[in-house]
């Protein structure tokens, strides 16, 4: 079942790849663009996960005005931003790691799969947590 991996395709041919790793604490979020030139990957956990889910609600509702970045800490410590221009994305950018820019076309789309996955990776921590004890 493991690992999970779903791909996305705006209209335009952009791409976001999203998949659930098994992790010792359960599972991460594994977010990538392959169709861009440094392909920038971001890694979270099941509250980054959260976050971004949320984040990317503020955003619909947001646009075209701004929205107050976001930060998660912790092993995978995220900073999520909201970019307007020359088109409304989504920047999530991890200490040491590119910018992952998700432009707006695919939002809906990776809700939807954010919602699937995290019931995947809580069900992976669980399992993971009855192993330990």
């Amino acid at each position: 079942m493991f690992p999970r991996i779903r791909e996305i395709t705006d209209a335009f041919g952009g791409k976001l790849r999203v998949s659930v790793e098994e992790h010792p604490s359960g599972a991460l979020v594994v977010l990538e663009r392959p169709d861009v030139t440094d392909q920038p990957r971001i890694l979270l956990d099941g509250y980054g996960t959260d976050v971004l889910a949320g984040y990317i609600m503020s955003a619909r509702l947001a646009v075209p005005h701004a929205l107050p970045e976001e930060h998660v800490d912790g092993m995978f410590g995220t900073r999520f931003e909201l970019g307007l221009e020359p088109r409304a994305a989504l920047e999530l950018t991890q200490a040491g790691h590119s910018t992952l820019e998700i432009p707006a076309p695919f939002w809906d789309r990776l809700y939807a799969e954010l919602c699937l996955v995290t019931a995947h990776a809580r069900e992976l921590a669980r399992r993971a947590e009855a192993r330990v004890h």
